[in-house]
Protein backbone atom coordinates (compact mmCIF):
# COMPACT_ATOMS: atom_id res chain seq x y z
CA UNK A 1 0.00 0.00 0.00
CA UNK A 2 1.63 3.28 -0.95
CA UNK A 3 0.24 6.67 0.71
CA UNK A 4 0.89 10.15 -0.29
CA UNK A 5 3.09 11.51 2.72
CA UNK A 6 2.99 15.56 2.60
CA UNK A 7 5.74 15.56 5.11
CA UNK A 8 8.27 14.00 2.59
CA UNK A 9 6.56 15.24 -0.72
CA UNK A 10 5.73 11.47 -2.18
CA UNK A 11 4.12 8.59 -2.25
CA UNK A 12 5.53 5.99 0.66
CA UNK A 13 4.78 2.15 1.19
CA UNK A 14 2.75 2.37 4.44
CA UNK A 15 4.10 0.28 6.98
CA UNK A 16 2.23 0.25 10.43
CA UNK A 17 4.60 0.87 13.48
CA UNK A 18 2.96 -2.39 15.33
CA UNK A 19 1.93 -4.90 12.88
CA UNK A 20 -1.34 -5.13 12.30
CA UNK A 21 -2.43 -2.28 13.87
CA UNK A 22 -2.70 1.24 12.27
CA UNK A 23 -2.89 4.98 14.80
CA UNK A 24 -4.72 7.58 13.21
CA UNK A 25 -5.30 10.94 14.61
CA UNK A 26 -7.42 14.02 12.37
CA UNK A 27 -7.89 17.25 13.33
CA UNK A 28 -11.50 17.68 13.87
CA UNK A 29 -14.21 20.88 13.63
CA UNK A 30 -14.19 23.78 16.22
CA UNK A 31 -17.70 23.77 17.55
CA UNK A 32 -18.68 27.16 17.22
CA UNK A 33 -21.08 26.84 14.01
CA UNK A 34 -22.78 24.46 12.10
CA UNK A 35 -20.20 22.04 10.01
CA UNK A 36 -19.37 22.96 6.56
CA UNK A 37 -18.55 21.58 3.15
CA UNK A 38 -14.83 21.43 3.86
CA UNK A 39 -15.51 19.67 6.90
CA UNK A 40 -17.54 17.66 4.96
CA UNK A 41 -14.41 16.32 2.49
CA UNK A 42 -12.17 15.67 6.02
CA UNK A 43 -15.04 13.66 7.23
CA UNK A 44 -15.41 11.42 4.21
CA UNK A 45 -12.05 11.08 3.62
CA UNK A 46 -10.45 9.58 6.63
CA UNK A 47 -14.16 8.09 6.93
CA UNK A 48 -13.36 5.68 3.46
CA UNK A 49 -9.55 5.68 4.65
CA UNK A 50 -10.36 4.10 8.37
CA UNK A 51 -13.26 1.82 5.96
CA UNK A 52 -10.78 -0.03 3.42
CA UNK A 53 -8.10 -0.38 6.13
CA UNK A 54 -10.35 -2.15 8.41
CA UNK A 55 -11.51 -3.81 4.98
CA UNK A 56 -7.98 -4.78 4.18
CA UNK A 57 -7.78 -6.65 8.21
CA UNK A 58 -6.09 -3.83 10.18
CA UNK A 59 -7.21 -2.64 13.86
CA UNK A 60 -7.74 0.33 13.45
CA UNK A 61 -7.43 3.50 16.20
CA UNK A 62 -9.14 6.21 14.44
CA UNK A 63 -9.35 9.42 17.04
CA UNK A 64 -10.99 12.83 15.98
CA UNK A 65 -10.61 15.68 18.15
CA UNK A 66 -12.99 18.54 18.86
CA UNK A 67 -11.96 21.65 19.80
CA UNK A 68 -14.36 23.14 22.25
CA UNK A 69 -12.37 26.09 23.67
CA UNK A 70 -11.33 28.94 21.20
CA UNK A 71 -11.52 32.91 20.40
CA UNK A 72 -14.41 32.04 17.82
CA UNK A 73 -16.25 29.82 20.87
CA UNK A 74 -16.37 32.55 23.20
CA UNK A 75 -17.09 35.27 20.93
CA UNK A 76 -20.16 33.00 19.43
CA UNK A 77 -21.71 32.90 22.84
CA UNK A 78 -20.98 35.83 23.78
CA UNK A 79 -22.87 37.03 21.00
CA UNK A 80 -25.67 34.37 21.39
CA UNK A 81 -26.36 35.37 24.62
CA UNK A 82 -25.63 31.51 25.64
CA UNK A 83 -23.23 29.74 27.46
CA UNK A 84 -19.63 28.08 26.18
CA UNK A 85 -20.89 24.73 26.88
CA UNK A 86 -24.81 25.27 25.64
CA UNK A 87 -23.16 26.77 22.25
CA UNK A 88 -20.58 24.00 21.72
CA UNK A 89 -23.10 20.56 22.99
CA UNK A 90 -25.39 21.98 19.91
CA UNK A 91 -22.93 22.55 17.40
CA UNK A 92 -21.60 18.60 18.79
CA UNK A 93 -25.05 17.35 18.28
CA UNK A 94 -25.47 18.99 14.98
CA UNK A 95 -21.67 17.69 13.56
CA UNK A 96 -22.83 14.35 14.79
CA UNK A 97 -26.19 14.61 12.99
CA UNK A 98 -24.59 15.49 9.88
CA UNK A 99 -21.75 12.93 9.60
CA UNK A 100 -24.69 10.18 10.17
CA UNK A 101 -26.40 11.26 7.09
CA UNK A 102 -23.28 11.78 5.12
CA UNK A 103 -22.66 7.93 6.13
CA UNK A 104 -19.43 8.98 7.70
CA UNK A 105 -18.39 6.19 11.02
CA UNK A 106 -18.22 8.11 14.44
CA UNK A 107 -14.09 7.83 15.33
CA UNK A 108 -13.38 5.36 17.90
CA UNK A 109 -12.28 8.39 20.21
CA UNK A 110 -13.01 12.40 20.10
CA UNK A 111 -11.02 13.78 22.95
CA UNK A 112 -12.27 17.30 23.41
CA UNK A 113 -9.66 20.29 24.70
CA UNK A 114 -11.51 20.96 27.74
CA UNK A 115 -11.19 17.48 28.99
CA UNK A 116 -7.14 16.98 28.46
CA UNK A 117 -6.40 21.09 29.89
CA UNK A 118 -4.34 19.02 32.72
CA UNK A 119 -2.41 16.84 29.85
CA UNK A 120 -1.67 19.86 28.16
CA UNK A 121 -0.54 21.90 31.10
CA UNK A 122 2.18 19.56 31.31
CA UNK A 123 3.61 19.13 28.26
CA UNK A 124 3.02 23.11 28.27
CA UNK A 125 5.48 22.50 31.43
CA UNK A 126 7.78 19.76 29.52
CA UNK A 127 8.33 22.34 26.90
CA UNK A 128 9.36 25.16 29.87
CA UNK A 129 11.83 23.08 31.31
CA UNK A 130 13.62 21.73 28.07
CA UNK A 131 14.23 25.59 26.97
CA UNK A 132 11.45 25.16 24.48
CA UNK A 133 8.74 27.75 25.61
CA UNK A 134 8.88 30.51 28.17
CA UNK A 135 6.51 32.37 30.29
CA UNK A 136 5.87 35.93 29.03
CA UNK A 137 5.30 38.72 31.60
CA UNK A 138 1.51 39.07 30.32
CA UNK A 139 0.64 35.37 31.55
CA UNK A 140 1.04 34.11 28.03
CA UNK A 141 4.07 31.63 27.29
CA UNK A 142 5.19 31.10 24.05
CA UNK A 143 6.96 28.36 21.90
CA UNK A 144 10.20 29.42 21.05
CA UNK A 145 10.13 28.60 17.34
CA UNK A 146 14.12 28.94 16.36
CA UNK A 147 14.70 26.90 19.30
CA UNK A 148 13.14 23.77 17.16
CA UNK A 149 15.88 23.11 14.68
CA UNK A 150 13.05 21.22 11.85
CA UNK A 151 11.01 23.97 12.13
CA UNK A 152 9.74 24.09 8.58
CA UNK A 153 9.86 20.32 7.23
CA UNK A 154 6.55 19.66 7.03
CA UNK A 155 5.82 22.62 4.58
CA UNK A 156 9.59 23.18 3.03
CA UNK A 157 9.84 26.59 4.32
CA UNK A 158 13.03 28.01 6.04
CA UNK A 159 12.65 30.80 8.80
CA UNK A 160 13.98 33.68 7.19
CA UNK A 161 11.23 33.29 4.56
CA UNK A 162 8.23 32.64 7.04
CA UNK A 163 9.40 35.95 8.70
CA UNK A 164 9.40 37.93 5.65
CA UNK A 165 6.46 37.04 4.33
CA UNK A 166 4.73 34.96 7.04
CA UNK A 167 0.94 35.90 9.19
CA UNK A 168 2.35 36.09 12.75
CA UNK A 169 0.89 37.62 15.24
CA UNK A 170 2.51 40.63 16.59
CA UNK A 171 2.97 40.42 20.18
CA UNK A 172 5.27 42.85 22.11
CA UNK A 173 5.49 40.25 24.71
CA UNK A 174 6.99 37.59 22.48
CA UNK A 175 11.34 36.98 22.20
CA UNK A 176 10.64 36.63 17.85
CA UNK A 177 7.74 37.15 15.83
CA UNK A 178 7.59 33.78 14.74
CA UNK A 179 6.94 32.27 18.30
CA UNK A 180 3.61 31.11 19.06
CA UNK A 181 1.12 30.66 21.72
CA UNK A 182 0.98 28.06 24.12
CA UNK A 183 -1.16 28.63 26.60
CA UNK A 184 -3.18 31.98 26.91
CA UNK A 185 -4.19 34.20 30.02
CA UNK A 186 -7.63 34.42 30.97
CA UNK A 187 -9.39 38.22 30.13
CA UNK A 188 -11.84 39.09 32.76
CA UNK A 189 -14.91 37.11 32.30
CA UNK A 190 -13.49 34.70 29.91
CA UNK A 191 -14.24 31.13 31.15
CA UNK A 192 -10.11 29.38 32.06
CA UNK A 193 -8.15 26.99 34.43
CA UNK A 194 -5.69 27.45 36.79
CA UNK A 195 -1.72 26.91 35.92
CA UNK A 196 1.66 27.48 37.12
CA UNK A 197 1.32 30.81 35.05
CA UNK A 198 -2.07 31.85 36.05
CA UNK A 199 -5.71 31.87 34.90
CA UNK A 200 -5.61 30.59 31.50
CA UNK A 201 -6.73 28.40 28.71
CA UNK A 202 -4.94 26.54 26.17
CA UNK A 203 -3.64 27.67 22.69
CA UNK A 204 -5.08 26.07 19.80
CA UNK A 205 -1.90 23.95 18.65
CA UNK A 206 -0.86 22.61 21.64
CA UNK A 207 -4.24 21.03 22.47
CA UNK A 208 -3.58 18.42 19.36
CA UNK A 209 -0.04 17.38 20.61
CA UNK A 210 -1.47 16.80 24.10
CA UNK A 211 -4.35 15.11 22.56
CA UNK A 212 -2.84 13.02 19.96
CA UNK A 213 0.03 11.56 22.09
CA UNK A 214 -2.48 11.21 25.20
CA UNK A 215 -4.75 8.71 23.29
CA UNK A 216 -2.04 7.30 20.40
CA UNK A 217 1.35 7.68 21.99
CA UNK A 218 4.34 9.86 21.76
CA UNK A 219 4.73 8.50 18.10
CA UNK A 220 2.37 7.25 15.33
CA UNK A 221 0.81 6.61 11.94
CA UNK A 222 -1.12 9.04 10.35
CA UNK A 223 -2.26 12.20 11.16
CA UNK A 224 -4.98 13.90 8.83
CA UNK A 225 -6.35 17.21 8.05
CA UNK A 226 -7.81 19.69 5.87
CA UNK A 227 -5.46 21.83 3.31
CA UNK A 228 -5.29 24.63 5.27
CA UNK A 229 -3.65 22.87 8.42
CA UNK A 230 -0.12 22.39 7.10
CA UNK A 231 1.03 25.63 8.48
CA UNK A 232 0.93 26.55 10.92
CA UNK A 233 -1.04 24.11 12.96
CA UNK A 234 0.46 20.91 12.07
CA UNK A 235 4.23 22.97 11.51
CA UNK A 236 3.74 24.11 15.17
CA UNK A 237 2.24 20.26 16.17
CA UNK A 238 5.39 18.20 15.33
CA UNK A 239 7.38 21.38 16.77
CA UNK A 240 5.95 21.03 20.01
CA UNK A 241 5.53 17.05 20.41
CA UNK A 242 9.12 15.86 18.87
CA UNK A 243 10.66 18.98 21.46
CA UNK A 244 8.84 17.73 24.22
CA UNK A 245 9.08 13.45 23.79
CA UNK A 246 12.59 13.65 22.13
CA UNK A 247 10.99 11.25 19.06
CA UNK A 248 9.27 11.26 15.95
CA UNK A 249 5.87 12.59 16.00
CA UNK A 250 3.74 11.07 13.05
CA UNK A 251 5.23 8.52 10.15
CA UNK A 252 2.70 9.91 7.55
CA UNK A 253 0.67 12.87 6.95
CA UNK A 254 -2.47 12.69 5.04
CA UNK A 255 -4.43 16.17 3.71
CA UNK A 256 -7.69 16.52 2.32
CA UNK A 257 -8.25 18.63 -0.93
CA UNK A 258 -9.99 22.18 -0.76
CA UNK A 259 -13.79 22.49 -1.77
CA UNK A 260 -14.43 25.29 -4.03
CA UNK A 261 -17.25 26.74 -5.47
CA UNK A 262 -18.18 27.26 -9.03
CA UNK A 263 -14.47 27.36 -9.25
CA UNK A 264 -14.02 29.88 -6.31
CA UNK A 265 -12.75 29.35 -2.59
CA UNK A 266 -15.69 28.98 -0.26
CA UNK A 267 -15.89 31.63 1.88
CA UNK A 268 -18.44 33.51 3.46
CA UNK A 269 -17.75 37.09 1.94
CA UNK A 270 -17.85 35.78 -1.38
CA UNK A 271 -21.83 35.11 -0.70
CA UNK A 272 -20.73 31.02 -1.84
CA UNK A 273 -20.33 29.65 2.03
CA UNK A 274 -22.19 26.17 2.28
CA UNK A 275 -23.39 24.26 5.45
CA UNK A 276 -23.60 20.42 5.26
CA UNK A 277 -27.39 20.64 6.33
CA UNK A 278 -28.01 23.06 4.05
CA UNK A 279 -27.17 21.16 1.40
CA UNK A 280 -28.64 18.28 2.33
CA UNK A 281 -32.25 19.90 2.54
CA UNK A 282 -32.27 19.44 -1.27
CA UNK A 283 -29.95 16.71 -2.16
CA UNK A 284 -29.69 12.79 -1.03
CA UNK A 285 -26.50 12.36 1.38
CA UNK A 286 -25.33 9.73 -0.66
CA UNK A 287 -25.18 12.34 -3.10
CA UNK A 288 -23.29 14.90 -1.72
CA UNK A 289 -21.29 11.87 -0.30
CA UNK A 290 -20.23 10.74 -4.09
CA UNK A 291 -19.01 14.04 -5.24
CA UNK A 292 -16.49 14.04 -2.55
CA UNK A 293 -15.41 10.59 -3.33
CA UNK A 294 -15.00 10.70 -6.97
CA UNK A 295 -12.29 13.02 -7.13
CA UNK A 296 -9.25 12.06 -5.35
CA UNK A 297 -9.01 12.80 -1.80
CA UNK A 298 -6.01 15.35 -2.74
CA UNK A 299 -7.69 16.74 -5.36
CA UNK A 300 -9.59 19.79 -4.79
CA UNK A 301 -13.34 19.20 -5.72
CA UNK A 302 -15.61 21.69 -7.27
CA UNK A 303 -19.43 22.54 -6.00
CA UNK A 304 -21.85 22.80 -8.17
CA UNK A 305 -25.12 22.26 -9.62
CA UNK A 306 -24.14 20.42 -12.52
CA UNK A 307 -21.51 18.48 -10.26
CA UNK A 308 -24.01 17.13 -8.14
CA UNK A 309 -26.59 16.40 -11.05
CA UNK A 310 -23.74 14.36 -12.51
CA UNK A 311 -22.97 12.44 -9.02
CA UNK A 312 -26.77 11.54 -9.11
CA UNK A 313 -26.76 9.86 -12.42
CA UNK A 314 -23.57 7.85 -11.31
CA UNK A 315 -25.45 6.96 -8.63
CA UNK A 316 -28.84 6.03 -10.27
CA UNK A 317 -26.48 3.64 -12.90
CA UNK A 318 -25.54 1.68 -10.04
CA UNK A 319 -28.95 1.70 -8.46
CA UNK A 320 -30.35 0.70 -11.77
CA UNK A 321 -28.63 -2.13 -11.95
CA UNK A 322 -29.25 -3.42 -8.71
CA UNK A 323 -33.00 -2.52 -8.78
CA UNK A 324 -35.06 -5.65 -8.22
CA UNK A 325 -32.10 -8.35 -7.92
CA UNK A 326 -31.76 -10.80 -5.20
CA UNK A 327 -28.22 -10.36 -3.63
CA UNK A 328 -28.11 -14.07 -2.56
CA UNK A 329 -29.81 -16.66 0.23
CA UNK A 330 -29.78 -15.65 4.03
CA UNK A 331 -26.36 -15.74 5.12
CA UNK A 332 -25.55 -13.00 2.90
CA UNK A 333 -23.56 -16.06 0.05
CA UNK A 334 -24.63 -15.98 -3.35
CA UNK A 335 -24.39 -19.32 -5.06
CA UNK A 336 -22.26 -18.26 -8.24
CA UNK A 337 -18.96 -18.22 -8.42
CA UNK A 338 -17.75 -14.13 -7.80
CA UNK A 339 -15.58 -12.95 -10.19
CA UNK A 340 -12.20 -12.04 -8.92
CA UNK A 341 -10.73 -9.92 -10.89
CA UNK A 342 -13.19 -7.08 -9.66
CA UNK A 343 -12.01 -7.22 -6.25
CA UNK A 344 -8.15 -7.72 -7.27
CA UNK A 345 -8.69 -4.22 -9.41
CA UNK A 346 -10.86 -2.38 -6.75
CA UNK A 347 -7.59 -3.23 -4.06
CA UNK A 348 -4.81 -2.42 -6.99
CA UNK A 349 -6.49 1.16 -6.97
CA UNK A 350 -7.27 1.81 -3.45
CA UNK A 351 -3.56 0.44 -3.05
CA UNK A 352 -2.41 3.38 -4.55
CA UNK A 353 -2.86 6.19 -2.33
CA UNK A 354 -6.86 5.71 -2.06
CA UNK A 355 -7.09 6.35 -5.69
CA UNK A 356 -10.87 6.52 -5.46
CA UNK A 357 -11.74 7.76 -8.72
CA UNK A 358 -9.83 4.63 -10.36
CA UNK A 359 -11.67 2.58 -7.73
CA UNK A 360 -15.02 3.77 -9.21
CA UNK A 361 -13.90 3.05 -12.63
CA UNK A 362 -13.26 -0.63 -11.62
CA UNK A 363 -17.15 -0.27 -9.87
CA UNK A 364 -18.72 0.64 -13.47
CA UNK A 365 -17.05 -1.66 -15.39
CA UNK A 366 -18.83 -3.82 -13.12
CA UNK A 367 -22.15 -2.60 -13.39
CA UNK A 368 -21.84 -3.03 -17.14
CA UNK A 369 -20.96 -6.67 -16.63
CA UNK A 370 -23.78 -6.98 -14.51
CA UNK A 371 -25.87 -5.42 -16.77
CA UNK A 372 -24.67 -8.23 -19.42
CA UNK A 373 -24.96 -11.17 -17.34
CA UNK A 374 -28.97 -9.84 -16.87
CA UNK A 375 -29.20 -10.42 -20.64
CA UNK A 376 -26.42 -14.02 -21.64
CA UNK A 377 -25.54 -15.21 -18.33
CA UNK A 378 -28.30 -14.52 -15.44
CA UNK A 379 -27.10 -17.53 -12.96
CA UNK A 380 -24.11 -15.01 -12.71
CA UNK A 381 -26.22 -12.07 -11.58
CA UNK A 382 -26.61 -12.58 -7.82
CA UNK A 383 -22.67 -12.84 -7.30
CA UNK A 384 -21.69 -9.61 -9.17
CA UNK A 385 -24.82 -8.11 -7.52
CA UNK A 386 -22.91 -8.73 -4.26
CA UNK A 387 -19.35 -7.90 -5.19
CA UNK A 388 -21.18 -4.55 -6.66
CA UNK A 389 -22.31 -4.10 -3.13
CA UNK A 390 -19.36 -5.30 -1.28
CA UNK A 391 -16.76 -3.35 -2.88
CA UNK A 392 -19.35 0.40 -2.82
CA UNK A 393 -19.92 -0.53 1.02
CA UNK A 394 -15.55 -0.04 1.63
CA UNK A 395 -16.65 3.47 -0.13
CA UNK A 396 -19.53 3.97 1.92
CA UNK A 397 -21.93 4.01 -1.08
CA UNK A 398 -24.68 1.31 -2.40
CA UNK A 399 -26.64 0.94 1.16
CA UNK A 400 -30.02 1.85 0.35
CA UNK A 401 -32.62 0.33 -1.09
CA UNK A 402 -32.41 0.51 -4.64
CA UNK A 403 -36.28 1.56 -5.52
CA UNK A 404 -35.85 4.06 -2.24
CA UNK A 405 -33.02 5.97 -3.31
CA UNK A 406 -34.32 5.88 -7.43
CA UNK A 407 -37.78 7.42 -6.40
CA UNK A 408 -35.42 10.55 -4.89
CA UNK A 409 -34.14 8.77 -1.70
CA UNK A 410 -33.76 11.81 1.20
CA UNK A 411 -33.48 14.26 -2.00
CA UNK A 412 -36.32 16.30 -2.05
CA UNK A 413 -38.53 15.27 -4.97
CA UNK A 414 -40.31 17.47 -6.91
CA UNK A 415 -43.65 16.92 -6.29
CA UNK A 416 -45.05 14.71 -2.87
CA UNK A 417 -45.25 10.97 -3.38
CA UNK A 418 -48.75 10.83 -2.99
CA UNK A 419 -49.53 13.57 -5.72
CA UNK A 420 -47.21 11.64 -8.65
CA UNK A 421 -49.07 8.27 -7.72
CA UNK A 422 -52.30 10.37 -8.23
CA UNK A 423 -51.09 11.49 -11.34
CA UNK A 424 -50.24 7.86 -12.43
CA UNK A 425 -53.51 6.69 -11.50
CA UNK A 426 -54.82 9.55 -13.33
CA UNK A 427 -53.08 8.29 -16.55
CA UNK A 428 -53.60 5.02 -16.10
CA UNK A 429 -57.64 5.58 -16.31
CA UNK A 430 -56.96 7.77 -19.26
CA UNK A 431 -55.69 4.82 -21.12
CA UNK A 432 -58.09 2.35 -19.98
CA UNK A 433 -60.65 5.33 -21.32
CA UNK A 434 -58.10 5.46 -24.41
CA UNK A 435 -57.71 8.81 -23.90
CA UNK A 436 -53.99 8.56 -25.34
CA UNK A 437 -53.38 11.96 -25.33
CA UNK A 438 -54.28 13.18 -21.63
CA UNK A 439 -52.19 9.71 -20.38
CA UNK A 440 -48.88 11.08 -22.44
CA UNK A 441 -49.46 14.55 -21.38
CA UNK A 442 -48.96 13.63 -18.01
CA UNK A 443 -46.00 11.16 -18.58
CA UNK A 444 -44.40 13.87 -20.32
CA UNK A 445 -45.30 16.75 -17.14
CA UNK A 446 -43.66 14.23 -14.83
CA UNK A 447 -40.64 13.57 -17.26
CA UNK A 448 -40.00 17.11 -17.47
CA UNK A 449 -39.88 17.25 -13.74
CA UNK A 450 -37.70 13.99 -13.60
CA UNK A 451 -40.00 11.47 -12.66
CA UNK A 452 -39.87 8.53 -15.08
CA UNK A 453 -42.42 6.02 -15.60
CA UNK A 454 -41.67 2.40 -16.00
CA UNK A 455 -45.05 0.35 -17.74
CA UNK A 456 -44.62 -3.50 -17.30
CA UNK A 457 -47.87 -5.98 -17.19
CA UNK A 458 -47.84 -6.02 -13.64
CA UNK A 459 -48.07 -1.84 -13.51
CA UNK A 460 -46.02 1.29 -13.84
CA UNK A 461 -43.95 2.32 -11.53
CA UNK A 462 -41.74 5.34 -11.17
CA UNK A 463 -38.61 6.59 -10.63
CA UNK A 464 -36.60 10.16 -10.01
CA UNK A 465 -34.17 11.03 -12.41
CA UNK A 466 -32.08 13.98 -12.21
CA UNK A 467 -32.93 16.31 -14.98
CA UNK A 468 -30.21 17.15 -17.15
CA UNK A 469 -28.62 20.20 -16.63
Amino acid sequence: MQIYNTLTRRKETFTPIEPGKVRMYVCGMTVYDYCHLGHARVMVTFDVVTRYLRWRGFDVTYVRNITDIDDKILKRAEENGESITALTERMIEAMHEDEARLGVLRPDSEPRATGHVAEIIAMVETLIDKGYAYPADNGDVYYRVRKFEGYGKLNNRNLDEMRAGARVEVDEYKEDPLDFVLWKAAKPGEASWPSPWGEGRPGWHIECSAMSTCCLGDTFDIHGGGPDLTFPHHENEIAQSEAATGKPYVHTWMHAGAVRVHQEKMSKSLGNFFTIREVLEAHDPEVVRYLLVASHYRSPINYAPEALAEARRSLERFYTALDGLSLGNDDGVTDGKVDTRFGERFVAAMNDDFNTPEALSVLFDLVRELNRAGKDAPERVPALAQELRRLGGVLGLFGQDPQRFLKGGQAALPLPEDEIEARIRRRTEAKQARDFATADAIRDELAVLGIVLKDSREGTRWVYETPQA
